[in-house]
């Protein structure tokens, strides 16, 4: 990417970033990331906006499979079996985050954020670089039907391993936004 790209990548990350912040905070939701390709750049991109501390609870940075076994408590079995790049990972994993971060007084009003897969350069294993799957979780109380929403996107990037990471943060600020769009209409 050319730094042109880049700057125009972070302005639209910064641009989404906000956005789902102000809905969020609108609504009373709150949000909880769990990162492992990304780092910390998701919750960075949260961060980079004032006022980011009256929606973003946190995020914890589970790179290690058996962090992600004992802190989101990712089904054991299925790490083994699959490894970290897999979308019931993300699932589990956006589930976690919001279970980490939740507190009594947030009631059900916390999205769960997650990002696995391979950065690159190289593959990891059978799975190839740029392979990534992010994770989703909408609270019942914050979904049109009344039914929490679990998801996983697969997406297939292209780049260097920095390249990959940032495209994945824009993606999952993408995936949300499709439903702070929706909500805020409700508001």
């Amino acid at each position: 990417m050319t730094d042109s790209a880049n700057e125009k990548l972070q302005q639209s990350c910064d641009e989404l970033a906000a956005g789902i912040l102000a809905v969020c905070e609108t609504c009373g939701a709150k949000i909880a990331c769990t990162e492992s390709l990304t780092g910390g750049l998701l919750s960075d991109a949260f961060v980079r906006i004032p006022g980011a501390s009256n929606v973003l609870l946190g995020s914890a940075v589970t790179y290690d499979i058996k962090a992600k076994a004992s802190i989101l408590h990712v089904d054991r079995s299925l790490l083994e079996r699959e490894g970290a790049v897999h979308p019931e990972v993300a699932r589990q994993m956006a589930a976690g985050a919001a279970r980490l971060y939740g507190q009594p007084e947030y009631g059900d009003c916390v999205i769960g954020l997650s990002t696995t897969g391979v950065a690159g350069p190289g593959p990891d294993g059978d799975k190839p670089a740029g392979l990534v799957y992010v994770g989703l979780r909408i609270p019942a109380t914050l979904a049109d039907d009344g039914i929490e929403i679990v998801k996983a996107v697969e997406l297939r990037l292209s780049g260097t391993r920095e390249e990959v990471r940032r495209q994945t943060v824009f993606h999952v600020l993408q995936n949300l936004s499709l439903f702070t769009a929706h909500a805020s209409r409700g508001f």
